[in-house]
């Protein structure tokens, strides 16, 4: 009769209740006869009859639909228990439908072709997918089958975003798309799977993986929240932008290599701060304060469980973690900048109430100069040369010597590669279109026909070469490179910016026409320049790129001689602690101090060790080389 029901017939559920009752009875104190003589063939019935429904309901139905049919199945088979049958027959009935229904099918339900997991993954479908989460929560191991389908897709998806062959790509769009991905499948996370830990944590790992997989990732996040922070970001609010910053460092959560990013984050911090192209002290001390945050959460939890935490989430961590290990050493360094910035609006102040003291003249120079402490900054040891021009340089000299009058034993070294500079500039030609009808001047200061004034913002490098034509009106490459001793690579972008770039930069006019820098080529400058801008900037070449293949190389150089620092520091400072230490404990000790910047192999410390060995920093037991002891 319970088969005939199941197909859909009308039964006469009383008979089926009365019998039931019946074997309970004969039974009388236990329930032997009822489980003998009806539940166990029951049960046995049940299962054939499910193993064929299941094979009828793959074939003929969609994953969604197949779910929803198993959901109704054991709906029924609840309540038909609750009308007819003993209620310990409940239990074993539902894990008969679980069994038949669910676990000996799981792989093919959700990898069902276009209509699977992936399926709804790739389409969206939050309510089909919290079907599935439910349904296979009942059952062992359903769970683990969804997050590992979902895991393959996800990865597959991030794979492609951070692909070696989209490295081309503006590194503002390659975050946006990760950034767009997370926020995907948080939504599912939330709305479908009802913020398992399990998927939360799978989800956590997938990014970390691919996010770490392109080795421009630290740069790329970076340049991403460089122009988030920086002014004239057009469309968006205040608190929209803190809403995008606060996503970006979930992404930052993910990175490895954080010790990278900070190396890059230094460098943008200060073009921003010393372009004056920061958008306010307090999102950029706000931005610091979740670094800071971040570095902390990964020194207690680690990389995948800090990951895992949504951002908004308040996390309380008790106990003093002590500055260097929190990696709070690269977020001071920061901080060290602002009071640098701070410290030179006072000093121009005082060097402007000097030359009005003392009747000094700059020449005509409107100069600023920010007096950056090495250490905070991301300065060069070896400055790359430049001429600067008479004027520029006869008001610097003026300023140097004010400042080491007042700051005696300092040194001033300039930074040409972080200087900028604001040239007024006069473009006398006629401006024809190809038609040889005249153009409109649009921004620019009409002083006369065709005479237009224009305000050139420019990189220090920029204004050296541009300056020379005050004096001639062509020059060759080898010229200017001899004039300005500017080095080679250097030299190249700012004249492809200025000759290269954009139409409504290009200031200048090159022979050949092409963008390829080379000896011989000859420059003049473009008297037919025109912009709608009054003030107009001179974009760096590749600056929105990232670096350059050389200039990434130089960093990496950079990043590997500061961890072999680091490395030795963590390795002297543990050591100094506990004097001996077998070989296994010291690098487990070494690699989790340092993981909130890196994860140093374990080749590596071995190696710093032996660095440090041979300076007799350590020495081995004579009885086990495998152990060391502090040398004091």
């Amino acid at each position: 009769m319970i088969a005939r029901e199941r197909k859909g017939e009308v039964v006469d559920r009383g008979a089926i209740r009365n019998a039931c009752q019946m074997l309970m009875i004969l039974g009388l104190e236990g329930r032997s006869v009822y489980e003998e003589d009806f539940e166990a063939p029951f049960l046995e019935m049940s299962a054939e009859f499910f193993q064929m429904e299941s094979q009828k309901f793959l074939a003929e139905n969609s994953a969604s639909v197949y779910i929803k049919k198993v959901e109704a199945r054991i709906n029924e088979e609840i309540e038909r228990v609750m009308h007819c049958l003993d209620k310990s027959t409940e239990e074993p009935i539902v894990k008969v439908v679980e069994r038949e229904l669910i676990s000996k099918h799981m792989k093919t339900i959700v990898e069902m072709e276009n209509s699977g997991l992936v399926h709804m993954l790739k389409n969206g479908k939050t309510e089909d997918l919290a079907c599935m989460y439910k349904l296979f929560s009942r059952v062992p191991n359903g769970l683990k089958t969804m997050c590992e389908c979902m895991s393959s897709y996800l990865r597959e998806q991030g794979k492609a975003l951070v692909s070696e062959e989209g490295e081309g790509k503006n590194p503002v769009d390659y975050i946006q798309g990760l950034l767009d991905l997370k926020s995907r499948f948080d939504r599912f996370l939330q709305e479908s799977f009802n913020n398992d830990r399990l998927f939360k944590q799978t989800i956590a790992g997938d990014f970390e993986y691919f996010l770490n997989l392109n080795s421009r990732s630290p740069e790329y996040l970076s340049l991403f929240i460089d122009d988030k922070l920086k002014k004239g970001v057009k469309g968006l609010t205040e608190q929209e932008v803190e809403t995008i910053l606060d996503k970006a460092m979930v992404l930052f959560r993910f990175m490895q290599e954080k010790d990278v990013f900070e190396r890059y984050y230094k460098q943008h911090l200060a073009r921003r701060l010393l372009t004056n192209k920061s958008v306010s002290d307090d999102s950029e001390k706000n931005m610091i304060s979740k670094l800071k945050a971040i570095l902390r959460f990964v020194q207690v939890l680690g990389h995948s469980q800090c990951a895992g935490i949504p951002f908004g989430v308040t996390v309380y961590i008790h106990g003093d973690l002590g500055e260097t290990e929190c990696g709070c050493q690269f977020t001071s360094k920061l901080e060290g900048m602002f009071r640098d910035m701070s410290i030179s609006n006072t000093t121009m102040d005082e060097f402007r109430q000097h030359l009005q003291a003392t009747g000094v003249s700059l020449g005509g120079v409107d100069l600023t100069v920010r007096v950056l402490t090495t250490g905070y900054w991301p300065t060069q040891s070896a400055t790359p040369k430049c001429n600067i021009p008479p004027a520029p340089r006869h008001a610097f000299e003026i300023f140097r010597r004010f400042y080491l009058a007042k700051h005696s034993g300092r040194q001033l070294t300039l930074q040409h590669h972080m200087g900028s500079a604001d040239l007024n500039a006069t473009f006398y030609g006629p401006v024809k279109k190809e038609d040889g009808s005249e153009v409109g001047v649009g921004g620019a200061q009409v002083t006369g026909s065709n005479t237009r004034k224009h305000i050139l913002q420019v990189s220090t490098f920029q204004m050296t070469i541009l300056m020379l034509f005050n004096n001639r009106e062509k020059y060759t490459f080898e010229e200017i490179q001899q004039e300005t001793d500017i080095p080679e690579r250097e030299l190249v972008r700012a004249l492809q910016s200025l000759a290269c770039g954009k139409p409504t930069q290009r200031v200048l006019t090159k022979e050949p026409k092409s963008k390829e820098i080379e000896n011989g080529h000859i420059f003049t400058v473009n008297d037919q320049f025109t912009s709608k801008l009054h003030r107009v900037k001179i974009q760096t070449v590749a600056a929105k790129q990232g670096e350059s293949d050389p200039e990434r190389k130089e960093t990496r150089q950079k990043v590997d001689d500061d961890r072999k620092h680091e490395i030795e520091a963590a390795i002297v400072r543990i050591m100094k602690s506990r004097k001996k230490m077998q070989h296994n404990v010291l690098v487990a000790e070494v690699t989790q101090q340092l993981k909130a910047r890196f994860l140093p192999s374990p080749v590596v410390i071995k190696k710093r060790i032996e660095g440090l060995i041979e300076r007799e920093y350590l020495a081995r037991t004579p009885e086990d080389r495998k152990v060391y002891t502090y040398v004091a």
